[in-house]
C-alpha cells in the first residue's frame, strides 16, 4: 500500500496550489479520499474529502470557498486545488483513505484513516 502526496512549495500569500495524491496497492475506488494538514506546533486536521465515486465532497470552513477536491479513480490519484492561500494555510498536507461510507465526524477524525501517505508542506509567505 502506497499513498503519496506531492505538490506543496513556498508560494506568496493569494497565490494558489495544486496537490496531488498517488495511491497504489489498494482497492481505491472503494475509499473516501481525505485531506488533513498539520501545521508546526498544532494538531492534524481536517481539510477535504471526497467520496469513492467523487459525488460527495466536505471542506472544513477553513477551505470553504477557497479549496475544492477532486479524484481519477481510472488513474488512482486525488487532488486537493488551493486558491487565494494565506498564511495560516502553512502546514504540511497530508492525503489519506478509509474505506465504505462514513459519517463526516469519523472522516474528520485522523485517528480513523485506514492509509497515510508521506506529507508535502506547504509554506505560504505573507
Amino acid at each position: 500500500v502506497q499513498l503519496q502526496a506531492s505538490g506543496g512549495g513556498l508560494v506568496q500569500a493569494g497565490a494558489s496550489l495544486r496537490l496531488s495524491c498517488a495511491a497504489s496497492g489498494f482497492v481505491f475506488s472503494n475509499s473516501y479520499i481525505n485531506w488533513f494538514r498539520q501545521a508546526p506546533g498544532k494538531e492534524r486536521e481536517f481539510v477535504a474529502a471526497i467520496s469513492s465515486e467523487g459525488g460527495i465532497t466536505y471542506l472544513a470552513d477553513s477551505a470553504k470557498g477557497r479549496f475544492s477536491v477532486s479524484r481519477d479513480n481510472a488513474k488512482k490519484t486525488g487532488s486537493l486545488q488551493m486558491h487565494t492561500l494565506k498564511s495560516e494555510d502553512t502546514a504540511v498536507y497530508y492525503c489519506a483513505t478509509i474505506q465504505g461510507r462514513p459519517k463526516l465526524a469519523t472522516l474528520q477524525d485522523p485517528r480513523n484513516m485506514d492509509y497515510w501517505g508521506k506529507g508535502t508542506l506547504v509554506t505560504v509567505s505573507s
